[in-house]
């Protein structure tokens, strides 16, 4: 199979945003007596943020007369952190110069809404580079349903099974490969050691650390 596409999801890969969005849910979920533990969080990362605050909702019996409200405020806070803590993630421009100089089509498919896509391409500066970005904010279904891996690749003229993706959650990693990609997973450094990630076609620490070799693997 010739790999000629790679597609990146965004947060807690290309910018440390995954603290943030933690830090954002917790101030806001506090309004409503809610208090996730760093276990209950992680069983939720990747989700859309509408369908991590109804999870939670649901479960806290809360209702969901302020889902509309809670997803706005939670958005709100985490794009001002971001734009004033956030932090790109190590070997974000080696990755996408590696990937442009082998002439590979280059897409972004993430969870989070457009705004958060407009402000990572600025903090990085990776926008020479993307052909396609695509959210699965208004889609009937986010990861980990694969339908925007499919609308990227769809956007760049590329077929699914010829797309290599980078994730770092469980949830993007089950959404890269149920829509017949490969994956590499960059897991957090506090989620090494999740056995889960075996499912992908490889997991490194960084992307830094990818190169030739690891591409000759996953191809």
């Amino acid at each position: 199979m010739q790999l000629d596409t790679v597609i990146f999801d965004i947060d807690g890969l290309l910018v440390d945003s995954e603290p943030l969005w933690n830090h954002a849910a917790a101030e806001v979920f506090k309004q409503y007596g809610v208090n996730l533990t760093e276990e209950q969080y992680n069983s939720t990362t990747g989700l859309r943020t509408k369908e991590f605050v109804q999870w939670w909702f649901n479960y806290f019996n809360i209702g969901d007369t302020e889902l509309k409200v809670v997803e706005k405020k939670i958005v709100d806070l985490v794009l001002q952190k971001i734009e004033s803590t956030g932090n790109v993630m190590p070997g974000v421009p080696y990755i996408f110069d590696f990937f442009q100089k082998r002439n590979f089509k280059i897409g972004l498919a993430t969870s989070s809404p457009p705004e958060l896509i407009e402000l990572v391409i600025k903090m990085t500066g990776i926008g020479p580079y993307v052909k396609a970005a695509a959210s699965a904010e208004d889609l009937p279904y986010g990861k980990p349903h694969p339908q925007v891996y499919l609308n990227c690749a769809s956007m760049l003229g590329s077929h699914p099974t010829h797309c290599l993706c980078f994730e770092d959650s469980f949830n993007g990693l089950v959404a890269a490969k149920a829509a017949r990609m490969k994956c590499v997973i960059v897991p957090h450094v506090t989620q090494q050691k999740d056995e889960r990630f075996g499912a992908a076609d490889l997991k490194i620490s960084s992307l830094q650390n990818f190169g030739e070799l690891h591409l000759n693997l996953v191809s």
